[in-house]
């Protein structure tokens, strides 16, 4: 079997099973353990899985923010018309940066009383019109390729905040993993948005669930809700409910 052919069936079985095994990899490959080591970490260069200790888990595509805001239109703005079933009057909301985040912000009804608090600029802008959301813009230094804001400065001023509700911009979701993002910077700026906040739905579409990143925020259990699209097969989520997350859904 060609190099390639390894590689591809290695894919396969990631989205199929959500991870492999070096050791049942040689097996099924008839190769030996540093053909399929080589493999793996020809993969992991392209950026397409994420090692871990014995195997291997899918990862998803880090693209910029420009590229980003054009893709998955419709799974975006579905995940966002589910996300404000969880959003009331009167809420101290903190909302991440990412591109589906800006999308719950375009839906919110404009009758909606409440304070955001936020490190994205690009979403303060879309609610920069909004007649009855107070709109807090959290500083720090900007993280070009995210448009978003972290740091100290950041972290320090999200300490301040008690908020009912975040809304959480997630790269990958693993139920081994947890939550895990490609840059080291945002963890701390992650982890504090959650440390602050009484509950926490993560915004992710399907393609970011069962995969893992270089760097992890936190367990799963530190969400309380999982906001997605209805097209995810009840048995992707059957780990994420196990763990006493509940699912939301169009």
């Amino acid at each position: 079997m060609l190099k390639e052919e390894r590689q591809q069936h290695i894919l396969e079985r990631l989205r199929r099973e959500g991870k492999v095994l070096a050791s049942a990899l040689c097996t099924e490959l008839h190769v030996s353990e540093d053909t399929v080591r080589r493999d793996l970490q020809d993969l992991a260069d392209m950026s397409m899985i994420q090692r871990v200790h014995g195997g291997a888990l899918l990862r998803t595509p880090v693209l910029s923010y420009a590229v980003r805001q054009d893709q998955a239109l419709s799974a975006k703005a579905e995940i966002a018309r589910a996300a404000l079933r969880l959003v009331r009057n009167g809420q101290v909301i903190v909302m991440d940066g990412g591109t589906t985040t800006i999308q719950v912000a375009h839906h919110f009804p404009t009758d909606l009383h409440a304070t955001v608090i936020t490190n994205s600029p690009p979403l303060a802008v879309a609610l920069s019109e909004h007649p009855y959301v107070e709109l807090l813009l959290l500083g720090g230094r900007l993280a070009k390729e995210a448009l978003v804001t972290v740091g100290v400065e950041t972290v320090t001023a999200l300490r301040s905040f008690r908020a009912d509700l975040c809304f959480l911009g997630v790269c990958s979701l693993h139920p081994e993993v947890g939550i895990s993002i490609p840059d080291l910077d945002e963890v701390y700026t992650k982890r504090t948005m959650i440390e602050c906040s009484a509950e926490v739905a993560a915004l992710a579409s399907a393609e970011k669930l069962t995969t893992a990143d270089s760097y992890v925020v936190g367990p799963l259990q530190d969400l309380t809700h999982l906001v997605t699209e209805q097209s995810v097969a009840d048995d992707v989520l059957a780990p994420y409910r196990a763990l006493g997350i509940t699912i939301v859904q169009p």
